[in-house]
Order: structure tokens, then sequence, then C-alpha cells
């Protein structure tokens, strides 16, 4: 009986181990993610700063389609 009960203890063990490393996989991936995506906000942010400081690097407005 106490066989039993102590490997299904080891079996739930291996399972939360299992379960431990993938969500810890899991979350440094979503922060390699969180990383990147604030470096491109933070370049999206020094060229909205130069587009503001010099307005003539501003894209021109996009012409209306030929429907119109």
């Amino acid at each position: 009986m106490d066989n039993d009960r102590i490997e299904t203890l080891e079996t739930r063990l291996a399972y939360q181990e299992q379960a431990i490393d993938d969500l810890t996989a899991a979350l440094a991936a979503h922060y390699r993610q969180i990383e990147t995506l604030k470096r491109e906000v933070l370049n999206l942010k020094a060229q909205l700063r130069d587009v503001e400081a010099h307005p003539a690097l501003a894209p021109g407005r996009e012409p209306p389609p030929p429907h119109y």
C-alpha cells in the first residue's frame, strides 16, 4: 500500500516538474518577446521625434485611390 502511494507521489512530482519546465520556457520566450517589443517602441519613438523635429522628412500623404 505504501509503495503505491509513493509511486503515485513520484508520478505526480514528475508531471509537476515537467509542467514547471514548460512554464519556465514559455515565460522566458515571453520575456524575450517583450524585450524585442520594447526596442521596437523605442525605435518608433525616436523616428516620431525625428519627424516632429523635421516635418519635411515625414512621408507625403498618400494620393487617393483612383475611384475618388
